[in-house]
């Protein structure tokens, strides 16, 4: 499969670019974004263009499949992993394997369903994929961008087919863009116009990183500068931040601070808001550090995640 034909099947994607030797990369923020994270913050920069939620997709009879890999980057060590027809069947952790290799996997006989997930916390380039039948690309009708922080990208389960995006995702069979990155904010400087890119819909799931702050301004500006860029008629989802246990003793300024989210946020009429306090139990058996759910807690808040969306009709 050459590089053209594998971008045909590869999601999660804004624009690609080919190494010399032969490499596929994929980007989820535009170039003036990653300048702009380039500028303000290494540990931004760093996580722009993880291969967060991306995702090789098709419809197949193959038999066999395997691809050329390589990391140039790695936050933790979370999985590729292959998904047949809705099940998980193999997963490679990151931990165990070189920087640079080839995976392959077997399938089983007939046509069926296959969803590769990249690794949600590395940059991963691709190069030699080969499947030994056609490749056929699902279709998929809703284009969504997704912002957000490092529960938004992917830190947590340490599995790529375990975030909370991926379990929401596999529900609702969106054409996701991923912005969610490490550390981050509501920041408007971050929020630019991508070219030739027109989403459906927005899920906003920012805030646990700002909670002390004394002004709500910046949370004001970005939904100010989101509607400048997207127009008031496009929907909007608001999540607001979910329940935190690292610092018990600010339990009362988290919960003000997600209060007024959801009031700003609110306060557009293309926007509906869900309380992020309801999506994951507030236990630490739900989380890996009392701040980033688990898989247990991922698993929770996407699938708590998609009933609220379908109550609010979204």
């Amino acid at each position: 499969m050459t590089n053209k034909e594998l971008k045909n099947i590869y999601f999660g994607a804004y624009s690609f670019e080919e190494t010399e030797d032969g490499y596929l990369q994929a980007f989820q923020y535009s170039k003036p974004q990653m300048e702009y994270f380039k500028g303000a913050f290494d540990f931004w920069y760093e996580r722009c263009s993880a291969t967060t939620a991306k995702t090789i997709e098709f419809l197949t009879e193959a038999t066999k499949i395997s691809f050329g890999y390589r990391i140039i980057w790695k936050g933790s060590e979370d999985s590729f992993e292959l998904m047949v027809d809705g099940l998980i069947s193999e997963i490679v952790y990151v931990k165990d394997v070189a920087d640079e290799g080839t995976i392959e996997w077997s399938l089983p006989e007939g046509r069926k369903s296959v969803v590769i997930y990249l690794p949600a916390d590395a940059t991963v380039l691709l190069k030699n994929f080969a499947i030994n039948a056609g490749a056929e690309r699902p279709e998929k009708t809703c284009k969504v961008l997704w912002l957000g922080d490092s529960i938004t990208q992917g830190y947590g389960p340490l599995r790529s087919a375990e975030t909370y995006v991926s379990i929401a995702n596999r529900l609702l069979g969106y054409d996701i863009i991923n912005q969610g990155i490490g550390g981050y904010v509501y920041d408007k400087k971050s929020l630019m116009p991508m070219e030739g890119y027109h989403p459906d819909k927005i899920i906003v799931a920012l805030g646990t990183n700002q909670y002390g702050t004394e002004s709500m301004k910046d949370v004001e500006e970005y939904y100010e500068t989101l509607m400048s860029i997207y127009g008031n008629d496009i929907p909007v989802l608001c999540i607001s931040p979910i329940w935190r246990g690292d610092h018990p003793e600010e339990a009362a300024i988290l919960e003000r601070f997600c209060e007024n989210v959801k009031r700003i946020a609110g306060s557009y009429s293309n926007v509906k808001v869900i309380d992020g306090f309801r999506l994951v139990p507030h236990l630490s058996e739900y989380f890996l550090d009392n701040l980033h759910p688990n898989c247990l807690g991922t698993e929770t808040y996407g699938r708590n995640l998609v009933l609220e969306m379908q109550r609010i009709s979204f």
